[in-house]
């Protein structure tokens, strides 16, 4: 399988590192990527993590308009300014820095979201939260469709 799934929880050891769940380093390796580009999810409190490839996605995106417009200067900032180069370590962690525990929360536990062609890493009780706010809007939206 060449998709993030599911979800795990882990906790961050006492230097700041925490296990990728090994069905995505997995992924990672079935993609042939080792240079992970790490961003600040654009909407929810988490933290986003793919290939090199995703950056280049975006900054496609960006090349096909003005690259002075004020829309790419406020896609740049994103996906430059809230994004970094990382790798996993040689038993396939990861190092909750600052800048991840700034953006999101995190503390001593993460949890690891599949998101298809990405996955992310949330403060385990913000992505429950998120996640039964989400299932209620679609109950009401459902209700409200009958």
């Amino acid at each position: 399988m060449n998709r993030f799934l599911s979800q795990v929880t882990k906790k961050v050891d006492a230097k700041g590192r925490v296990s990728v769940p090994s069905v995505f380093r997995n992924v990672l390796m079935r993609l042939n990527i080792d240079e992970l580009y790490v961003f600040q999810d654009f909407i929810f409190p988490a933290i986003s993590i793919a290939g090199p490839e995703v950056l280049e996605r975006f900054e496609r995106h960006i090349d096909q308009g003005d690259p002075f417009s004020m829309d790419a200067n406020k896609m740049s900032l994103l996906i430059h300014g809230g994004g970094v180069f990382m790798k996993l370590d040689g038993e396939g962690r990861l190092v909750i820095t600052d800048f991840i525990r700034d953006f999101t929360g995190i503390e001593d536990q993460v949890t690891f979201v599949g998101r298809g062609d990405h996955f992310q890493i949330w403060e385990p009780s913000a992505l429950s939260r998120m996640q039964d706010e989400t299932r209620q809007e679609r109950i009401d939206k459902n209700i409200r469709s009958t």
